[in-house]
């Protein structure tokens, strides 16, 4: 594995680390995915989030039907208008998750040492401390006795109240009876069920999935697929093959979610089809043995930033779904992600149900913001230029040189003119210290019963990349245009920046653009 210390040469003044940090219009140059639900769907509390950094907002299908979700995202489209913070969309599908069922949603109190029989779900039965109904017949075909069984609510926390660690003692025909090995409560109406290291033959895409896309997907025009329990390269393009028939979804990306051994086990494979990676650590944290995780982040976070292609973590202020303030260990863990080379934290629980929405986007945005003063860029950028080797691609050989040349001259921000989003992906896969802000230039396009205009996908499609800023531009003016239109372009992209705070008089500006066939990079100064 190549990863190596990304923390700056340099000593940290004690003293500065004491030092406030400084208000910026960007809360962090990672991104963070929030997760909808029932305490963060009024327009009020999104707007709250919008402005506290969050950037893609998540639909989870594992609960709640679409009418419920259509309700949110209209919320979610008042609170973009209200706050004129852009966000992406992200549908999150169930997949292949084995689900314990609670009809009566009564709490059910678990005692350690007792024993609790998992059974397919069948008309009429209720879900007790004896008996637990699941959403798959085919549990007692894939276990045998000694293998372990973990349920919690939404997912697995790892917490000895909330989440119940049981091992198979037999099975009996369909059911498998287990032997609690901690007490609990479990409440709410569903619960995840994850076998250890076992393989589930369920699908990855499934028929409700299937619907839920080609309605709610198609009718909102969804930005992000995350595939959930990705294990093969297959899924991925038999998931691409789904949305290419569904109008306006050929241009959704997919992010393949890596959730079990299996997903880990073909990884490469995974990657090179995927448009990007969630690293699910709630499932796989415990799949893996607990010294191998820290182990599977670095490597898996190390091929994503080489691919050029988005990274995300989960699962790292649990805590903060009761409580106002993360534990040390998990304001450490946020650092660490972003060391590592993630592109953006997406929070489940936390905001789903959490308590403090708002604060722990806003708690985790800072976190990562100061991670980020003391990423060692240049370490980066070396090691990126040595993997992508030469001769390079005319594409990366222009982004690392306008990386390369705004760091040089001390650039406040790196402008870059785009139609299909790429370029300016590739300039943020080098990680510059500053923002890139990436115009995208619309395209007129048709489908022969009429005209329509490209641009707003790619604009928000890069809400997850680390360092990106999007605007979309005037669509009278081609990304191949005249000098003379390219000006009044970079002049609306200036003032942007000068509103977003992100440039002053005085600053030096990197600027990425194509004139003619020509791919140009150019710094200017900007006056008073």
């Amino acid at each position: 594995m190549h990863s190596t210390h990304l923390l700056l040469e340099e000593p940290i003044r004690m003293a500065s680390i004491l030092e406030p940090s400084k208000a910026s219009f960007f809360p962090a140059m990672t991104k963070i995915v929030g997760t909808l639900g029932p305490k963060s769907r009024s327009v009020e509390v999104i707007s709250g989030c919008l402005k506290a950094g969050m950037s893609v907002a998540r639909f989870d299908f594992s609960w709640h039907d679409p009418e419920y979700h259509q309700e949110t995202l209209e919320n979610l489209k008042a609170a973009v208008k209200l706050t004129k913070k852009l966000c992406a969309v992200m549908l999150d599908t169930v997949g292949a998750e084995m689900q314990v069922v609670n009809k009566s949603e009564k709490a059910i109190s678990l005692q350690a040492d007792a024993m609790v029989i998992l059974t397919p779900d069948a008309a009429g039965q209720e879900a007790s401390s004896e008996l637990l109904p699941i959403n798959f017949d085919g549990l007692s075909k894939a276990v045998k006795k000694g293998d372990t069984i973990f349920i919690g609510q939404y997912l697995f926390t790892g917490s000895e109240t909330t989440s119940v660690w049981l091992e198979v003692s037999e099975v009996k025909g369909n059911d498998v009876v287990c032997v609690i090995k901690n007490s609990a409560t479990l409440a709410g109406s569903l619960f995840t069920l994850h076998a250890s290291q076992i393989r589930i033959d369920l699908p990855t895409l499934t028929d409700k999935d299937k619907e839920v896309i080609s309605m709610w997907g198609v009718q909102n025009k969804i930005d992000f697929l995350s595939l959930s329990y990705t294990r093969h390269a297959e899924d991925v393009r038999q998931a691409r093959e789904f949305l290419s028939k569904l109008g306006d979804l050929y241009q959704t990306q997919i992010f393949a979610k890596i959730e079990n051994i299996e997903g880990l086990n073909h990884f490469d494979e995974i990657l090179q089809e995927a448009d990007g990676i969630i690293l699910s650590r709630g499932n796989l944290g415990i799949d893996l043995p607990p010294e191998k995780v820290f182990l599977f982040q670095k490597a898996a976070l190390y091929k994503c930033n080489m691919a050029g292609k988005p990274a995300v973590v989960t699962r790292v202020v649990d805590s903060m779904t009761d409580n106002l303030r993360p534990t040390r260990a998990e304001a450490t863990d946020v650092a660490n992600a972003v060391l590592d080379g993630s592109d953006a934290i997406l929070l489940g629980a936390e905001t789903l149900r959490g308590l403090y929405p708002v604060e722990t986007i806003s708690t985790v945005g800072k976190i990562c913001s100061e991670a980020e003063k003391v990423f060692n860029q240049d370490m980066y950028f070396k090691k990126t230029v040595k993997y992508v080797g030469e001769p390079m691609t005319h594409l990366e050989s222009i982004a690392s040189s306008a990386v390369r040349a705004a760091i040089k001259v001390k650039a406040s921000v790196i402008i870059c003119f785009t139609s299909s989003g790429r370029a300016a992906r590739l300039i943020a896969k080098y990680r510059p210290t500053m923002p890139v802000l990436s115009v995208v230039i619309p395209r007129l396009k048709t489908n022969q019963l009429k005209w329509s205009f490209s641009g707003a996908f790619e604009a928000r499609q890069s809400l997850i990349v680390r360092g990106l800023f999007p605007m979309l531009a005037d669509p009278r003016h081609p990304a191949e245009s005249t000098s003379a239109s390219n000006e009044s372009v970079l002049r609306v992209a200036l003032d942007h920046g000068k509103a977003a705070g992100v440039i002053k008089s005085h600053d030096r500006v990197v600027v990425c653009q194509k004139v003619g066939d020509a791919s140009v990079v150019k710094i200017i100064e900007l006056e008073d």
